[in-house]
């Protein structure tokens, strides 16, 4: 079999690692202040962070689109300022970034959990400043496993399609991932090239899962 058209191999480690370093962050943050929160709130909030892990891709994707579409309230927000946001690689990374961060929220709030809250507490009455108590005792504590929720977004991010696919399309060098790759050379019938990259995809996430347990180890 000749090799096909690399293009999608790209596109998915861009989109995947530019979705990854915004999850992260953004993942890391609102575990730790869902970690530290104790309001009524608690239970509805974590549900409403949580629930893109149970949705179907495709709803997840369909609500962007109505968000986001030139018809949507964001979509006309943009469209007065010239600017396209569907069907570009941009809107990969956000439904990338969208079915990825419960992972990352869910292994962050887990890592911080196992903090023994009166660490941090002895830490603010001796002067420590929240921002500091964050940076320099909890980060620490719970890298290992926000090095894992990582390692699982990039992997999940990797593998997105549905939601991908109603708002980013499948246009070839531009917004057709690996996944989608797969997708529409099985329904060609070129399982070989399917095949070709469903290992590059298998190969990529398991090095990942395994440098991962070899680090914790």
């Amino acid at each position: 079999m000749l090799i096909p058209d690399l293009s999608p191999l790209w596109i998915s480690l861009k989109v995947s690692l530019f979705a990854t370093i915004i999850t992260l962050q953004l993942g890391t943050l609102v575990a730790y202040r869902m970690y530290r929160y104790r309001g009524k709130a608690r239970s509805l909030i974590d549900g409403i962070l949580t629930i893109p892990l149970v949705l179907p891709p495709t709803v997840i994707g369909f609500v962007l689109l109505i968000l986001l579409g030139k018809n949507g309230v964001l979509g006309q927000f943009l469209t007065q300022w010239h600017l396209r946001f569907v069907f570009t690689w941009y809107a990969a990374v956000l439904a990338a970034i969208v079915v990825s961060f419960p992972l990352m929220y869910r292994s962050a709030l887990g890592a911080f959990e196992q903090i023994e809250g009166v660490i941090l507490d002895a830490a603010k009455i001796d002067g420590a400043s929240e921002i500091a108590v964050f940076w320099y005792i909890a980060l620490p504590l719970a890298s290992p496993g926000i090095v894992a929720g990582t390692v699982l977004t990039f992997a999940r991010a990797l593998g997105e399609f549905g939601a991908t696919l109603m708002i980013a399309g499948n246009i070839p060098g531009q917004t057709q991932t690996m996944p989608m790759a797969i997708y529409f050379a099985v329904e060609a019938g070129a399982i070989q090239e399917g095949w070709f990259w469903a290992v590059i995809v298998i190969f990529i996430s398991l090095v990942g899962i395994v440098a991962v347990n070899s680090w914790k180890v």
